[in-house]
């Protein structure tokens, strides 16, 4: 297998050259975390029932997986905000999608 990358068109007189063996890739580990889509899908499958983002994101949180900026913030006051938790029977159930998945 042979993958050549451009990097930058700036200078192409000058390049590196590396050699990865197939020993040496399957030594790299790779590890993609769940989408949540993903997530969601397996659930769904699963258990039967649909679980939100929000659920998905306070059971991640429970476990100080790292989540990307929310970019859909709400522009009330914390103290005017209400937020559902996350009922029982779907922390189990996303856990076990988390745990599926190899997060936790």
């Amino acid at each position: 297998m042979e993958t050549v990358a451009l990097l930058s068109k700036l200078d192409v007189d000058h390049h590196v050259n590396i050699e990865i063996d197939e020993e040496d890739l399957k030594e790299i580990q790779v590890k993609k975390d769940a989408t949540y889509p993903e997530i969601k899908d397996y659930v769904s499958k699963k258990y039967g029932f649909k679980v939100s983002s929000l659920y998905i994101a306070q059971v991640k949180r429970q476990f100080g997986l790292v989540e990307r900026e929310n970019y859909n913030k709400s522009n009330k006051l914390k103290s005017e905000q209400r937020v559902p938790n996350c009922p029982p029977e779907k922390v189990e159930a996303i856990k076990d999608a988390l745990a599926w998945f190899g997060m936790i």
